[in-house]
């Protein structure tokens, strides 16, 4: 479960960014997660659990904003959201390799007193 790595990585950045502000508490870590990521929300859960335990974000909240996959199509010159199964424009039918968002994992905001 690569979450858990994933985890630690985003609460070091939340404990150096508390640490420089002098704060003693994490109360909230939002995250932004792309439906192309490659990371499972719940097992970001359960990895925040984790990894938070006898620190200074224990009690914190988690918030996960996910974001789906959109396309665009250099065709049409449109923005899509994809199907299951392919990039397939659904006016043209043209494969996209334009990816505008969906990849995206990212610590967006930390709330700390």
């Amino acid at each position: 479960m690569h979450e858990v790595g994933l985890m630690e990585n985003a609460l070091a950045i939340a404990l150096d960014y508390a640490t420089r502000e002098r704060a003693i508490s994490i109360h909230q870590i939002a995250l932004r997660v792309g439906d192309l990521s490659g990371v499972e929300p719940d097992a970001l859960r359960f990895a925040f659990d984790v990894v938070t335990q006898g620190t200074i974000a224990e009690q914190a909240q988690l918030i996960i904003e996910t974001f789906p996959t959109l396309c665009y199509c250099n065709v049409c010159q449109i923005e899509f959201r994809p199907m299951e199964l392919g990039y397939e424009c659904p006016t043209c039918q043209t494969w996209s390799t334009s990816i505008l968002q969906g990849k995206e994992l990212e610590l967006a905001s930390l709330e700390v007193s």
